[in-house]
């Protein structure tokens, strides 16, 4: 349970809020021929470790031995969608050392090295085709939220 809370807190931590506005934020349209690319370069690059389906691993919730927490889905049920592109495009391309993670390896790897940015796009584009619209349209709320910088003042 403690585990749940603190990943709960660490994801919204990690993403900002979006606003509320009386007027709801209209969910994109996806680009079908983005999203049929992606398919295969999600399944070449990220489906050893997220699922062929986007489940993500078993157990995905809770550490492994080794203090990692194990790859998370893309699906509906993961919390990919409570990040914003920006923040996506920056875990892919760079990498990422999840809270738990005490070894020199990072959590899930950098593929700046092996995806184009179109390539990256399309996958992003992918995993949101398996998201309901509610949570497409709170990532696009996301999207549209602005970020602060480091030199912003709480």
């Amino acid at each position: 349970m403690a585990v749940t809370l603190l990943l709960v807190a660490g994801c919204a931590a990690g993403s900002p809020t979006p606003t509320r506005t009386s007027t709801p934020v209209p969910i994109p349209t996806l680009d079908p021929g983005q999203v049929a690319r992606g398919g295969p370069v999600y399944l070449q690059y990220c489906a050893r470790c997220h699922g062929a389906n986007a489940q993500g691993a078993p157990s995905w919730q809770q550490p492994d031995a080794r203090g990692d927490l194990p790859p998370p889905p893309h699906d509906d049920t993961g919390h990919t969608w409570r990040h914003g592109d920006a923040q996506l495009k920056e875990i892919i391309r760079g990498g990422m050392r999840g809270p738990f993670n005490k070894t020199p390896e990072l959590t899930m790897p950098s593929f700046k090295d092996q995806l184009t940015d179109e390539e990256i796009d399309a996958v992003i584009a992918y995993f949101k085709s398996l998201w309901s619209p509610e949570h497409r349209q709170y990532q696009q709320a996301l999207n549209l939220t602005p970020t602060p910088t480091a030199g912003d003042a709480p």
